[in-house]
């Protein structure tokens, strides 16, 4: 029998625009915990964007930082991490992130994504001539270890507050085993 988990943090994962940051910021002030958003550490280590680092090194690259970081949180408590939207894709991390988090995927619809990043202009996968259908792509890769996480939040029709009240809850459930 595998002895039970400990959640001593929680690790919001999901596609990039689902609201992680805002949602993380949101939890961590109602949990008091800290709030830690991994693309922008790496950008203020590497100091450079995201774009850039895949731009000149490309994703391995990226990921291979991604990996290193989400490691160095495996002894902390209290804190919510907001990650990059690829960082599950990557077994090592959903096993790290489960030694020590409560692993929460928000998830949203194709559309939905769309139009809440199609104007933003750093988000390197996106940048083809149709990243509706990239969206598409990438969701139906990414979906089998999105779906590894604890809980699953659809977020559509949800606001960030209703969103982060849900994931606090659902935190002190398990936290206190009930």
């Amino acid at each position: 029998m595998q002895a039970p988990r400990q959640y001593h943090n929680i690790a919001l994962v999901g596609f990039m625009g689902v609201g992680k940051s805002t949602v993380g910021q949101i939890l961590a002030s109602m949990l008091d915990f800290e709030f830690i958003d991994t693309d922008r550490v790496i950008e203020a280590r590497e100091g450079r964007r995201i774009s850039e680092i895949f731009a000149k090194e490309g994703e391995g690259h990226f990921r291979n930082l991604e990996t290193g970081l989400i490691r160095e949180y495996e002894t902390r408590q209290r804190l919510v991490l907001s990650t990059g939207g690829g960082l599950v894709v990557r077994p090592e991390n959903l096993e790290s992130l489960r030694t020590h988090a409560l692993v929460v995927c928000l998830w949203a619809s194709p559309s939905v994504i769309h139009e809440r990043v199609r104007h933003q202009g750093h988000r390197p996968l996106l940048s083809t001539p149709d990243p509706l259908a990239r969206i598409h792509e990438l969701l139906e890769q990414r979906k089998p270890a999105y779906q590894q996480a604890d809980i699953l939040v659809g977020v559509d029709f949800r606001s960030p507050q209703e969103t982060a009240l849900y994931i606090a809850a659902s935190f002190r459930r398990v936290r206190h085993g009930g």
